[in-house]
């Protein structure tokens, strides 16, 4: 993993997060942008260009940001770019060679009940990009246990898997699997090939109407220090993805970051 970016909102969770994600870029060795974008909606017959304004105090309000934390010696980059949320991030994510985005739950949402604002629901419905999801106020601490929860282990994409090999192999991490056998449960669901067999010890079936309800029934007997889930159409966040902000009292993962690796198929 070398190359990390973090999207920067207005929380005030702002300043612990991008300290974790600079610890995390330390312990690989990765460089980090730090990176905000913004969009200039402009009325009918307005003339006063505000691109350059905007753009001047963006960087400089990252600057100070990066300022305020122990940057540790990690390559800090800060950048900010104009265009529409996801695909501005799409497009600099391919450009920089991106290899994970961590992500705030809350971006810019003062309500206590939201586990994932607007923002970083958009990031991780709308994208395929690998993304970590790190808890409010959560400290930096090494990896220990994984747990992986998936409804199928079919993988049809190349290096799929490369973000969450990277962390298992960085902190020498056990990784479970929970595997759920749910109403659309296929024969060779449960069929884990040899990059798959080579990171488990240890697996679990479980029969659930939802991959979703089923980490809720097992993640506490795992107690994991991260938990792996994929992107699907009808996949982990299915359940929640009817808007793009999700509600803690609807997942209750608010004690661990959550990898969501982009679609296996």
């Amino acid at each position: 993993m070398k190359t990390i970016l973090v999207p920067v909102g207005s929380s005030k969770n702002a300043k612990s997060h991008l300290q974790y994600a600079i610890d995390f870029a330390k312990a690989f060795g990765a460089k980090l942008y730090v990176v905000q974008i913004y969009n200039v909606y402009t009325k009918t017959g307005t003339m006063i260009k505000v691109d350059h304004i905007l753009e001047r105090e963006s960087k400089a309000f990252l600057d100070a940001h990066v300022a305020s934390v122990d940057t540790k010696g990690v390559a800090v980059y800060t950048r900010t770019f104009k265009g529409k949320l996801i695909d501005t991030l799409e497009q600099v994510c391919n450009a920089l060679d991106v290899d994970l985005i961590i992500l705030e739950p809350r971006t810019n949402s003062i309500k206590d009940e939201v586990y994932l604002g607007k923002t970083s629901g958009k990031i991780i419905k709308r994208t395929q990009i690998p993304a970590l999801i790190v808890p409010e106020g959560y400290v930096y601490r090494p990896i220990v246990k994984i747990l992986i929860a998936l409804k199928s282990a079919i993988i049809k994409k190349d290096g799929v898997l490369m973000p969450l090999i990277s962390i298992k192999n960085k902190f020498k991490a056990v990784a479970n699997i929970l595997l759920v056998r749910t109403p659309f449960h296929a024969e060779n669901d449960f069929n884990l090939n040899d990059e798959l067999l080579a990171l488990v010890t240890n697996k679990t079936i479980a029969e659930s109407p939802t991959t979703f309800q089923a980490v809720l029934e097992h993640a506490k007997a795992n107690d994991p220090d991260m938990l792996c889930v994929v992107r699907r159409k009808r996949g982990f966040f299915n359940k929640l993805w009817e808007n793009d902000t999700i509600l803690k009292k609807d997942f209750h993962s608010t004690t661990m970051p959550v990898l969501v690796l982009s679609g296996l198929k």
